[in-house]
């Protein structure tokens, strides 16, 4: 009965204004319940709210460490350019060090085969030298022995020439003094 409205009958009019209070009723229950959903609304709207400035200060700070990533980009950037340049001058040292290091080892070769060639040659030579030694050594010793015999012999000679030679002019000597004497003694008796 409460969702019927009837105007024809006084007697009906109670009953008319009990069912206008059930419909002020139900539209009373329905005005709380819209109130409530639009208090809940409300909250919801506040919480979004809430949620809109959350998320704005968090884009903010999106933002700004978006901002602090892209000058950490272009500082790394710069930094890699560097050492790009770096890495390509030092390709560029490392090829003429190689190729001085190169260089360097033909030179040792080189200096090796030299010193190889002349260590070689030394040998040759000392061998040499030690061979004609010992074979002036041999032949040297038999013509020295041969040498200082001759020599021994020589000596004897002359040594037994000067004794006979001082035999020979003590004898003349004394020939002589026996002649002048004979002499002495024959001019003395004339």
């Amino acid at each position: 009965m409460c969702g019927k409205l009837e105007y024809e009958n006084p007697s009906t009019q109670m009953e008319d204004s009990s069912t206008i209070l059930c419909q002020i009723s139900v539209l009373k229950g329905l005005l709380d319940q819209v109130n409530e959903e639009i208090e809940a609304n409300i909250l919801i709207t506040q919480e979004i709210e809430s949620e809109i400035v959350k998320c704005t200060e968090m884009e903010a700070a999106l933002v700004a460490r978006e901002s602090e990533l892209t000058k950490t980009i272009y500082v790394s950037h710069f930094e890699i350019n560097g050492l790009i340049s770096v890495a390509c001058d030092s390709r560029k040292h490392v090829k003429l060090m190689e190729e001085e290091l190169s260089c360097l080892r033909t030179k040792r070769e080189e200096m090796l085969k030299k010193i190889g060639d002349k260590r070689y040659w030394r040998e040759q030579f000392i061998h040499l030298c030690l061979d004609f030694q010992r074979d002036i050594g041999e032949e040297g010793n038999k013509e020295l022995t041969c040498l200082l015999s001759e020599k021994e012999f020589l000596e004897n000679e002359v040594h037994m020439l000067d004794e006979k030679n001082n035999s020979r002019e003590n004898l003349m000597l004394a020939f002589m003094e026996d002649v002048l004497q004979e002499f002495d003694n024959s001019n003395s008796a004339l």
